[in-house]
């Protein structure tokens, strides 16, 4: 597990630094000006399990920052590891109803036990978002092309994922994508948002799984975003 478990990881969190949970695939969109959010969730396979906090300000207009990490510890071995995200965000083009958007964002993961080394550097990583927006916002479908370079495989690998979020009724909206790189099978997942406070705080969640994995691959997502 823990080979697939380094695997996984590196791209969710290259493509997941600002996604709108439980979204990995990004949207063109930003934190509101002058204001923070902070988005945490719990992910557990059958082998271990997740925790992370990916808190985002946007310092002025179009710049918005994110910085956070999380942890990682195997059921079986006691395997423990840490992860940390820097990561800038801008729009090209704002989102709007019934149009599109697209926008730019780089970072930087830092794998202090995965990743040896006088500089601690892991995964650095570009992508492209693009929305759009369908029946006056019922339905939003985003788009993400980018690159990462693996260090640990010391290899450039192109990175892709498709999702949308889509109103159900009331306060629920439905989730679902399909994200992975040009090097191995992707991966998907599927799962619901409730929002407790309209625009302010959800709870969300998740199941998924790589396509054509095992049960060690399936994982169970549980999340908040609070964006007061």
């Amino acid at each position: 597990m823990r080979p697939l478990f380094c695997l996984l990881i590196s791209f969710v969190i290259a493509q997941s630094a600002h996604a709108a949970r439980p979204l990995v695939t990004d949207d063109a969109r930003l934190t509101n000006a002058h204001s923070c959010q902070l988005e945490s969730w719990m992910r557990s396979y059958k082998s271990g399990q997740e925790l992370w906090a990916l808190p985002a300000c946007n310092l002025g207009e179009n710049f918005e920052i994110t910085l956070g990490g999380g942890s990682y510890r195997n059921n079986d071995d006691n395997y423990h590891t840490e992860d940390w995200v820097a990561q800038f965000k801008t729009l090209i083009k704002p989102l709007q109803t019934n149009g599109w958007g697209i926008g730019f964002a780089a970072g930087r993961v830092m794998h202090p036990d995965i990743q040896p080394g006088p500089n601690q550097l892991g995964n650095t990583y570009f992508y492209i978002p693009v929305s759009f927006s369908l029946r006056d916002d019922d339905v939003i479908v985003h788009v993400n092309v980018g690159m990462l370079r693996d260090r640990q495989e010391d290899r450039n690998k192109v990175s892709m994922g498709v999702g949308s979020e889509f109103k159900l009724g009331g306060n629920f909206k439905g989730v679902a994508e399909v994200f992975g790189d040009h090097t191995q099978s992707p991966f998907y997942q599927f799962g619901v948002r409730y929002s407790l406070v309209p625009e302010v705080f959800q709870i969300d969640g998740t199941l998924g799984q790589q396509v054509n994995g095992d049960s060690q691959t399936q994982w169970l997502s549980i999340g908040v975003r609070w964006t007061p």
